[in-house]
């Protein structure tokens, strides 16, 4: 286990180019098992969620490997197998995995899913709507049994817009015989790069990126090359954390429309933004003022910022509030926050927040992927030093961040537990 050390009180300055979207990837990574073929994937982030998902798929026959940069994925070889519990439990999306390879493989047993513990995520609208394009699935020893024997189109209605709902019934769908429609689908960019990777495979997609989306059944995905879209959070990070340290940060190489909600608060917070085409500019000029924000789903602003946005608050002037709208238990954050000095509570599904002039470093454990991400930038806000724990959360979704931090004049250095522990025992006994 390893941790980081952050030095804090430095505005970070420069520009930083964004790496491929970590849940733009996973998505495409569980419906490659439709390709019967090669899959050339670029800009793909070399996180460890990826390396998960592509462990999960070497032991069901697909190969793949990394070369400068770019992933080679052969899914000739594609098995059925029996996947470790533990393995498909560390990150979510293996389960996404069902449908592609109910399709691929006529039937198939996978375990139930897994990831950040952030509330419940019941995948309920997945399994409704499997079971209505004609799949059998039964519940057997904490493994989802399934049979693709009689699939055909159908029409879908989701009781809300869920992404990863949407995701895997529009995977699923492309090798299902008929016209499938889903209808209240997500309209989440994730949603359209999935589509567009499907279809540079030979899929027929229609409305990715709408709420109702037409999907025509073919006999074979083939061969093809997809570029994955920079990461969206990765991006608002790295504008945030311009703000919480009164600095000046470039975000390139992303959609500026993916930060439009973001962009809004941080200018009704009181600090200034502009966009060109394929970048975002944050700049602080002083401190924030406290706001108002909710979570909602795309182009709402995203649930996956609220947390890293609730840092950048407790150092605004006055009081704010962050509604959760999407994930009623992602506070994890809240009680390390405390620990540096934040004056933050929990009230229901909203965290109440009153601005301090000052945070202070100190020794705090990441809970979750998004939490560790807040704590980061709490640190490089605060005076003296913060150990942030559990970096292993942070390792899933944030590529070359001590790199990228660096470069932008932070301070942030990465140890192992027992280095950090033998340095701080030393600092004690002088």
């Amino acid at each position: 286990m390893n941790v980081l050390r952050i030095e804090g009180g430095r505005p970070l300055r420069g520009s930083v180019d964004i790496a491929g979207s970590k849940n733009a990837a996973l998505a495409i990574l569980a419906s490659v098992p439709l390709v019967d073929g090669t899959v050339v994937l670029t800009n793909v982030p070399e996180i460890s969620d990826i390396h998960i998902k592509l462990n999960l798929l070497r032991r069901l026959g697909v190969e793949s490997e990394f070369r400068e940069g770019t992933l080679f994925i052969d899914t000739k070889g594609l098995k059925a197998a029996e996947l470790p519990e533990e393995e498909v439990r560390k990150i979510r999306t293996g389960f996404y995995m069902l449908g592609p390879l109910l399709m691929r493989l006529g039937s198939i047993s996978l375990p139930m899913p897994g990831g950040c513990k952030i509330g419940a995520r019941p995948v309920d609208f997945h399994l409704k709507g499997l079971r209505a394009l004609g799949a059998t699935i039964e519940t057997l020893s904490g493994n989802y049994v399934a049979n693709s024997t009689g699939v055909e189109g159908t029409e879908i209605y989701l009781d809300a817009p869920s992404a990863g709902a949407t995701q895997h019934l529009l995977a699923t769908a492309t090798l299902v015989p008929g016209h499938t429609v889903i209808q209240n689908a997500s309209i989440e960019p994730e949603v359209v790069s999935l589509a567009g990777f499907l279809q540079s495979a030979g899929a027929k997609i229609e409305g990715a990126g709408t709420s109702t989306i037409t999907v025509t059944g073919v006999e074979k995905l083939t061969d093809c090359r997809y570029s994955v879209p920079a990461d969206r959070m990765q991006a608002g990070t790295y504008l945030l954390a311009a703000a919480i340290t009164g600095g000046d940060i470039t975000a390139r190489g992303i959609l500026p429309e993916e930060q439009t909600a973001l962009v809004n608060k941080l200018r009704e917070a009181g600090f200034f933004a502009e966009e060109g085409n394929d970048w975002v500019r944050v700049w602080a000029e002083g401190r924030g003022r406290g706001i108002r924000v909710k979570t909602m789903p795309y182009p709402g602003f995203p649930t996956d910022i609220q947390q890293p946005m609730a840092a950048v608050l407790a150092l605004a002037d006055g009081p704010s509030s962050i509604e959760e709208t999407i994930y009623e238990s992602r506070i994890g954050h809240i009680s390390e926050l405390e620990r540096m000095g934040a004056n933050v509570r929990v009230e229901g599904r909203s965290t109440l927040i009153e601005g301090v002039k000052q945070l202070q470093g100190a020794v705090v454990e990441a809970s979750d992927l998004r939490a560790g991400a807040a704590l980061c930038l709490a640190a490089f806000a605060a005076s003296g030093e913060t150990v942030i724990r559990n970096v292993i959360y942070i390792d899933r979704g944030y590529q070359d961040l001590e790199k990228n931090f660096t470069q932008l004049g932070g301070k942030i250095e990465r140890l192992s537990e027992e280095e950090w522990a033998r340095q701080s025992e030393s600092v004690e006994q002088k």
